[in-house]
This record gives structure tokens, sequence and C-alpha cells, in this order.
């Protein structure tokens, strides 16, 4: 029996759009989930905002303050797509509410922060999501099968790149996201977040680390209205960017493995340029963005000249067969979405998690926060949580 499921989005920038989105597309890629997302409320601050997405996307009702969503009976499971800053405070929030989270990473600016969101979800009784969605690609899901199996042998080094030029052009405003009080660690938060979460569901715990951070475009212009994603301003008063635009990372993880994860939001020349190799005692893996639906594959016997193979995600690969009928066929970003919208859920129907956890982010944030503390003491910083 199908139940109708209300939920809300606070936060209308880009993010909030695609969480909106993937909420109206669950029930055309799957079909017998039990539960029904229907857009109940769209909460944002900037005035017009939200009443342009419900009258978009059917959103019932709209809200200026997310506290009015959250003293909403009628509301059982919120989107949390604002700024980093606001993580904290709306999740405990809404947790405290009774309403299932789905939530942005890095969930807020600290590993306090995201296990304030944790503890309060774990204490309410409801189910907490979070958006790692790389790990929902299919040719993902393939890779950690491989390893998970011994095909590669002993998993021995790993690289991790998070490459991106979205704050490369000089004139990128001074937005949030270049502030220590509400963008948190820059880069590290950003994209490093997501290299840390493929890390750990491919290989499992990150032991230690030694880290190196550095500011490449100290200064920017300061907005002069309101701004969404990664908005251009020239002409505006200069201010300092206080926060990480490069990081890069030396890895050891709790298996014995060495790995390296390098993220940078100002890289001319690269657009969205994510991946991994994962190299074994007997075989490797590797998989590009960009190339969403591909592995390459070294696998067998002949240890030294070992051919790769180029390997297709299909049917059979994670969620693939939700979206296409056969091997090759394109999947997006948006798609991705699609499918963690799916498995949040799924784990309010089951109660029970089901994908990526606001545990998860918890370890992901501690991760970071051992970065911070490494590249400024120098040397290894032990992970804890």
């Amino acid at each position: 029996m199908e139940m109708a499921l209300n939920v809300a989005v606070v936060g209308f920038g880009w993010m909030g759009r695609v969480h909106t989105q993937a909420y109206s597309r669950v029930p055309h890629h799957y079909p017998d989930l039990p539960l029904r997302p229907r857009l109940r409320t769209v909460s944002e601050d900037v005035p017009g905002r939200a009443e342009a997405a419900a009258a978009q996307y059917g959103f019932a009702a709209t809200a200026r303050d997310w506290r009015e969503i959250a003293a909403d009976p009628d509301v059982h499971a919120v989107s949390i797509t604002t700024p980093n800053f606001l993580h904290r405070e709306i999740g405990v929030a809404m947790a405290e509410a009774g309403k299932h989270i789905w939530i942005e990473k890095p969930v807020g600016l600290t590993a306090d922060d995201a296990r304030a969101v944790a503890d309060a979800v774990d204490k309410a009784g409801v189910q907490g999501a979070v958006g790692f969605n790389y790990r929902n690609a299919p040719a993902v899901e393939t890779a950690r099968d491989l390893i998970a199996s011994g095909e590669l042998g002993t998993v021995t080094h790993v690289r991790f790149r998070l490459f991106s030029d979205y704050a490369a052009h000089p004139d990128g405003a001074l937005t949030w996201r270049y502030e220590r009080e509400r963008g948190g660690s820059g880069v590290l938060g950003d994209l490093a977040s997501h290299g840390v979460d493929l890390a750990r569901h491919l290989l499992g715990d990150i032991a230690a680390l030694a880290a190196d951070t550095a500011v490449f475009l100290p200064e920017r212009a300061r907005p002069t209205g309101s701004t969404a994603g990664h908005a251009r301003a020239a002409g505006g008063e200069p201010g300092p960017v206080e926060n990480e635009d490069y990081v890069s990372c030396l890895l050891r993880f709790a298996s014995g493995a060495r790995g390296v994860l390098e993220a940078c939001r100002v890289s001319v020349g690269e657009q969205n340029n994510y991946g991994f190799e994962v190299h074994g005692t007997k075989g490797a893996v590797s998989w590009d963005f960009r190339r969403m639906g591909e592995l390459r594959v070294s696998r067998g016997t002949a240890y030294q000249d070992q051919p790769v193979a180029l390997r297709y995600a299909g049917p059979g690969d994670g969620d693939y067969a939700a979206f296409q009928p056969g091997s090759a066929g394109s999947m997006g970003y948006d798609d991705l979405k699609v499918v963690e919208a799916h498995r949040f859920l799924r784990s309010i129907a089951e109660g029970r998690p089901v994908g990526a956890t606001l545990r998860d982010a918890v370890a992901s944030a501690a991760a970071l926060d051992a970065m911070l503390e490494s590249a400024e003491r120098g040397g290894w910083v032990t992970v804890t949580r």
C-alpha cells in the first residue's frame, strides 16, 4: 500500500532545486517504493525565491523562516540545503521536532557540528541521510565489490582527486563559501569531504593522515546582492579569503593501505575532475566522474605488463537498472541524487539506515578536522571519531 510522505526543502539555491527534482523523480525510477514524496513546503530567506520555487515545482506552501517547517506537524521529512554554518542549528531542530532529515555535506563546520546532528537524529529515532552522492554511482559500487571480493588482491595504495575551477575566476564573489565562520574549511568541506567518503566507502577507515593546505586567491570582491551557486562580482569592496583553496593529504588506512587525497577549487582547466585509482597486489581499478559509467580494470595473474580493460556499468551494477535498460547508457549527476533520495525514503519506510548516514558525515568531518590540525602544526595526525 502506497503512502504519501510530506517533504520540505530548507534553502532553495542550486542544491535545493536538485533535491526537489530528485523527490519528484523517485516514483518514476522506483515505482515499488511504498512511500510517495509530496512537496509540502519550501523555505528560503531571499525574497521571492521560495514563491518562484513553489510555482515551478508545485510546493503546497512557502515559508521565510525554517522554524515554521519545524513546527508544522504535517511535514514528515526535510531536506537541508542551506550554507554550512546553518546545518547544525537546523539539523538538530528538525530532528528534535521528529522530522527525518536529508542534509547536505559537510554537515556543519566541524566534526562537533556533524556529531551534534547525528546524536539528535539517534535520540529522536528518526532517519538521517547525508549528501555523499558520488558513492551512489553504479560503477563506484562495482569498484567496491571488486575490492571487497579480493579480485584485486590486497589493496596497497590509492589516489583520490577532486579538482574544479568553480572558484578559479578572480572575479568570483566573496560569498559565505570563503568565510571561516560560515563556510568552514573551504575546499576541504566542499570537495575533500567527498574524497574522504569515497575513500572510506571503498577501503574502510582512515587511521592517520598528514596534510598541507594553501590559499591561492587571497582576495575577492564582496557581492552587492543575493547570490546563488558560484556567482561573480566585479568592482565590489575587496575582502580576504579566509579558508582553503587547496589541500593535499597522505593517508594511512586501518587496513595498512596507503593513499593520497588532493582537492582544489581553483584548478584552471579542470571541470569536475573527480575520481580515484586503487591498486592491489593482483590488479587495479580506476574511475573518472566525467565518464561516470566506465571503469578501467586490470586483473589476472600476469602482474607485470597486465592489460587494462574498459568495463561499462550496466544492469546489475548498483542502481543502474532503475535508469537504463542496457550497459553503457548515460547517467548524470542528478541521477545520483535520485538514488540518494530513494535510499533516504527507503530508510524511512524500512526504519533502518540505507545509504550514507550522519555517522558517515561524522567520520568525514573528523578526517577534515585532522587535516586542518596537520596543516597547522605539521606531521601526522591520528583520525579519531
